[in-house]
C-alpha cells in the first residue's frame, strides 16, 4: 500500500460516526442505507469487462458523513462505502 491510501485509511479510521451510519453493512450489494441519509448526486463509471456502475453519492444529516453507494450486478461485494466527511 502506498503512503497516501494508508493515511487516508487511517483519517476514515478516526471518524466517528452515529449510531445509524454504524449500523450500515459495507461492501455488501443491496445492503439498506438509512433514513437520514441525503442523496447528493450520481456518476455511472465503466469497467475493464465492458459493463457500467452507477456510484450514487450521499451525505448523512446527522453525522455528516460522506457515502457512495455502488450498484454493480456483478459484484456481490459492491454497495456502501465511507468516503470522508
Amino acid at each position: 500500500m502506498n503512503k497516501d491510501l494508508l493515511a487516508r485509511q487511517a483519517e476514515l479510521k478516526k471518524m466517528e460516526l452515529c449510531e445509524p451510519c454504524a449500523g450500515i453493512q459495507r461492501h455488501w450489494r443491496k445492503a439498506p442505507g438509512h433514513a437520514e441519509l441525503v442523496q447528493r448526486g450520481n456518476r455511472k463509471e465503466q469497467h475493464a469487462d465492458g459493463h457500467s456502475v452507477t456510484i450514487t453519492r450521499y451525505r448523512c444529516d446527522r453525522c455528516g458523513t460522506a457515502w457512495e453507494y455502488t450498484n454493480d450486478r456483478k459484484d456481490q461485494r459492491a454497495g456502501w462505502s465511507v468516503v470522508g466527511r
